[in-house]
């Protein structure tokens, strides 16, 4: 494993446990070259999943990215990393047992909607503003609406 911070090549393992959902295997490693720490995660991809982008580019998908998403969705929420990585994890589950090799980002942000919805209502409202395109405060007003409507029921 490449170090992150001086680039060399070997790596000794640590430590290794894993994940509290169990989905993957965490890595406390030191770089044999300068002696620094850092962490690595091996998870079991079942694909290769290709992201079709809205303007049709496709890309490999990329989870740190997905994580990112939920992050600024989830910030300054009551909503630790662990839930994050779970919320995360599920959604790359539900990507691979699709059986598709290529899945557009539209079908992505449903998936990453609904897990959202089930873990914290704003951190919903804060995707769906930028998943949607809210151009206008009453976008925002008129989907809260119906969070809140769809809550009470």
């Amino acid at each position: 494993m490449r170090c992150p911070f001086c680039g060399h090549d070997d790596s000794q393992v640590k430590d290794s446990r894993p994940t509290e959902d169990n989905s993957a295997i965490r890595r406390r490693r030191q770089c044999e070259g300068c002696g620094g720490r850092f962490t690595t995660f091996e998870r079991i991809q079942l694909r290769e999943i290709l992201v079709i982008k809205t303007e049709g580019k496709r890309e490999p998908f990329d989870r740190e990215k997905l994580e990112r998403s939920l992050s600024v969705a989830c910030r300054k929420r009551p909503v630790d990393y662990t839930q994050i990585e779970k919320l995360a994890s599920a959604i790359q589950r539900q990507l691979e047992t699709l059986g598709e090799s290529e899945i557009e980002t539209k079908r992505i942000g449903e998936f990453v909607m609904d897990g959202l919805k089930a873990l914290d209502s704003v951190a919903y409202i804060r995707f769906a503003s930028v998943y949607k395109d809210f151009s206008e405060a009453k976008d925002f007003e008129d989907f809260a609406g119906s969070v809140v409507e769809a809550a009470q029921k």
